[in-house]
């Protein structure tokens, strides 16, 4: 019968890749954080809470397609609580009482906000959004929370 056992041959190639794998440290996945969003002031319960965070000024506040994030919640009364897991870091957030449910912020014939909308660190609005780095906050682990409240013009 012939021998079957395996032979193992080693270079010093193989040896010197061996090391290598044994002294670089492991690559650990980031671990989410928790951000908790309250929003308060609905006016009524029609429609959906949509929440964008953003993780740089292109797109904000409105291109939803360039937020980090973006989605509807629902809400009950006049307060929401949000809960999104993210990695640490800094958004901007903005959130829009959507009451017809379009998914954007609808405006009348001079451009003034229809619907209720808000930011992170609740500036004051006047005639322009703020900057992201105005409605922006430093997300930590294991849970940050922000409060925003909904301004109607």
């Amino acid at each position: 019968m012939p021998n079957i056992a395996p032979v193992w041959k080693t270079s010093g190639l193989a040896v010197w890749y061996a090391t290598l794998a044994l002294s670089v440290p492991p690559i650990r996945a980031q671990s989410t954080c928790t951000l908790v969003i309250h929003v308060d002031g609905f006016r009524n319960q029609k429609g959906h809470l949509g929440v964008s965070l953003f993780t740089s000024p292109d797109g904000w506040p409105e291109k939803n397609d360039k937020a980090f994030l973006h989605g509807p919640h629902p809400f009950s009364g006049d307060k929401a609580t949000v809960t999104l897991d993210v990695l640490a870091g800094r958004y901007a957030i903005t959130v829009l009482h959507d009451e017809n449910g379009n998914h954007k912020m609808d405006r009348n014939f001079l451009g003034i906000p229809k619907e209720g909308f808000g930011f992170a660190n609740n500036p004051k609005v006047f005639l322009t959004p703020p900057d992201f780095k105005t409605a922006s906050i430093d997300v930590a682990c294991p849970q940050t929370e922000t409060s925003i409240h909904l301004i109607y013009k």
